[in-house]
């Protein structure tokens, strides 16, 4: 059986068009800052990032009729409109045949580790409210005949709660929530980047005030870089996560997300040692990650070296072609790198293969125009020479044709569309690949009402530190949209964003604008470019998948004094509109150096591996074994379960990096709400906990 789905559908599923912004409103203010003529802007709430998390908060805050505006540095050019967020997993209630209820799904999502179990369970609760809203804006998630939401199993989810729009799914939740929040008349400042959260008062007092931004529009003979002074009583930070940490990253080009901006302000960060790793196409090129149907259709995956010699090297791995197989259809599912999926010939290993084949030089590509080729000595691929699960899949998916790319047709076009789109065309020519970044699992540190440790400031979306060490794939969707909504919920209960406020913030504007003017020094020898390249190189070739001791060591004394030398000499740039790019690497240097410091601590007290990174050590209890025998370069330690009972919290103190652990937050499974006597709680507004405010 072949499925036909008329081109005109997978036109309209591939090709997303993105709404029309409404015009700017003009600035009617202008200030004096550090020698420059900026001009003011005020709003009761600031929403720094236009993805799908800050989109859904600022359409929930100004249905409750707060004054928000968004700011954005380059409107459905981010994460969650550009990358490869296929999928959203989500309550499966509906579905008859794999019934669940919220405190399974809680479980599952915290079941990696080091996340606060109150915060999952918000995100299983609230996940059910999530598709019906976006399902009544228009998101198209599809339904069998009686009404069901189809799912499927993905990553780190045994029950099936995956479900999916094709291969753009996120980008049409950009889509539909846009068209919503430019319905109500948000606001949007597009082409803006935040580069100085503005504060007032000590200690716990502190809060938000305002944001320093750089505006393209803004740049004047008296205002050369185009700054601009937003004015807020609060502030959420939804701008996604790190991506231009690493050099082999899976992000879309010019992702710096808002955790330097946030250490800058003093906001403790939280679980910067979790990230993800796995296959997806170069940034260079088409940045998407390769899971689902595109290794379950089970390609060809071979390497090229410098004289163009073909080398089947995942036959030095598997011990027959069924296993080899079997486990590339796996990173279907099991897409993130996890260390122990290198053991017992697992799908990880397939993964390490292609990691020491990118190391040694040699181009890595999928063939879908060829089925595997056998381990030598093995018998030939056959679909009927599989593993009871894959044989089993395929087969409920009526996938039994004879190559790949006809199995790929029919379980999945788009995946063939999408990347027509791009001018690769999978179906004639082989596509190269390899082992990216790809998600942030840390960052912000939050509540359960998505507040920071600074007073006004909000993170939603990969901005916040609320995933652990592992999560279902496209459960970070579903945070997104639930703490975009828990967030607007908060602000509304305290009232502080009904109006833009009036109070006068010069002194502190002042003092960020000279701040940000250390920082552009024209005659420096650190430039954009410099920085990137160490920041990058530092990050994907000692902190990525595969980490030891010393490599950490050293790479965290590299960063340190990089930022060192940016902080006594600034950064060059050759005309004003870098500036704002100068910027935010100089926060990205920032970033990384908390990224090492929390990575150095951990393993430093022992920590062992988990997640998407392996830590190498030759006394390590692990090692990985190949067709070929024990992998002695990569034995690892093996994880300590004391560590997944706590967080690392990092924030930049005067300087330095402090570095500290709390436990995880506990939610009580037997406690039981009582309607009588939980009602007066939500009518007077009991259950936002104003008084922590």
């Amino acid at each position: 059986m072949t499925i036909d789905v008329p081109q005109h559908i997978l036109d309209a599923l591939t090709d997303v068009d993105m709404p029309r912004l409404s015009p700017e409103a003009a600035s009617s203010e202008t200030v004096r800052l550090a020698g420059l003529d900026v001009p003011v802007y005020r709003a009761g709430c600031v929403v720094v990032g236009s993805g799908a998390a800050g989109l859904r908060a600022a359409v929930e805050m100004k249905r409750r009729r707060d004054d928000v505006v968004i700011m954005s540095q380059s409107a459905w050019g981010g994460t969650s409109a550009c990358s490869g967020s296929d999928k959203q997993t989500l309550h499966t209630a509906n579905t008859a045949d794999q019934g669940d209820n919220f405190k399974a799904m809680a479980r599952a999502i915290r079941a990696g580790g080091a996340m606060d179990e109150d915060t999952a369970y918000v995100e299983a609760v609230g996940s059910a409210r999530m598709m019906a809203s976006l399902q009544f804006l228009g998101l198209p998630l599809p339904q069998d005949p009686l009404g069901g939401t189809l799912r499927y199993q993905t990553d780190h989810d045994e029950v099936g709660r995956a479900t999916s729009c094709g291969p753009r799914t996120s980008r049409l939740m950009v889509k539909v929530l846009a068209e919503e929040a430019i319905r109500l008349g948000v606001p949007f400042f597009n082409h803006t980047t935040a580069v100085r959260i503005l504060t007032q008062g000590e200690g716990e007092h502190r809060r938000v005030v305002g944001v320093l931004a750089i505006r393209a529009s803004d740049r004047s003979d008296a205002n050369q870089f185009g700054l601009a002074l937003f004015a807020c009583e609060v502030l959420v930070l939804a701008a996604g996560g790190p991506g231009e940490l690493y050099r082999d990253s899976v992000y879309p080009n010019g992702c710096f997300g808002s955790l330097g901006l946030a250490l800058e302000a003093g906001v403790e960060l939280v679980n910067l040692t979790e990230s993800q790793f796995g296959i997806g196409t170069r940034r260079e090129g088409f940045p998407w990650n390769l899971s689902g149907t595109y290794v379950q259709a089970i390609p060809h995956i071979y390497s090229v070296d410098a004289d163009g010699t073909e080398h089947h090297f995942l036959a030095q791995y598997y011990r027959t072609t069924q296993e080899m197989a079997s486990n590339v259809f796996r990173k279907g599912y099991q897409w993130p790198f996890h260390s122990t999926r290198m053991l017992d010939f697992g799908s990880s290993l397939v993964d390490l293969a292609i990691f020491r084949e990118s190391a040694a030089g040699r181009r890595v590509f999928m063939d879908f125009n060829r089925n595997p080729l056998p381990v030598p000595g093995d018998l030939p691929f056959d679909l009927s020479r599989l593993d009871d699960d894959v044989k089993r899949y395929l087969g409920n998916a009526g996938a039994g044709q004879e190559m790949p790319i006809q199995r790929l047709r029919h379980m999945n076009p788009l995946a063939i569309e999408l990347y027509r789109r791009y001018k690769v065309d999978i179906a004639a020519e082989p596509l190269e690949f390899a082992v990216n970044n790809q998600h942030m699992n840390g960052g912000i540190m939050v509540d359960t009402w998505g507040r920071s440790s600074l007073r006004g400031c909000y993170a939603i979306g990969e901005a916040a530190g609320t995933h652990g060490v592992t999560r279902p794939g496209g459960a970070a969707l579903n945070a997104g949209q639930v703490f975009g909504t828990r967030v607007a919920e908060h602000i509304g209960a305290r009232g502080q964003a009904r109006t833009a406020p009036t109070a006068d913030i010069l002194a502190v504007a002042e003092a960020g604008a000279i701040e940000i003017l250390a920082i552009l020094r024209p005659d420096s020898f650190l430039t954009v470019k410099t920085i990137r390249s160490q920041v990058q190189s530092r990050m994907s070739d000692k902190a990525g998948l595969i980490c030891d001791a010393d490599g950490v060591c050293e790479a965290l004394a590299e960063a340190r004094k990089l930022n060192a030398e940016i902080k006594e000499k600034g950064i060059a740039f050759e005309r004003a509109a870098e500036a704002g790019r100068a910027l935010q690497w100089r926060q990205t240097a920032l970033a990384s150096e908390a990224v090492l410091g929390a990575l150095d601590y951990f393993i430093r007290n022992g920590g062992g591996s988990r997640g998407a990174r392996a830590i190498c050590d030759p006394d390590g209890e692990l090692v990985p074994i190949a067709n070929s025998g024990p992998l002695e370069d990569y034995r690892f330690r093996k994880e300590r379960g004391v560590h997944r009972e706590e967080q690392i919290i990092v924030r930049l103190d005067s300087g330095t990096m402090a570095i500290s652990t709390r436990p995880n937050r506990k939610f009580d499974e037997s406690a039981k709400s009582f309607f009588e006597r939980d009602w007066p709680a939500w009518l007077t507004g009991g259950i936002y906990n104003l008084d922590e405010s």
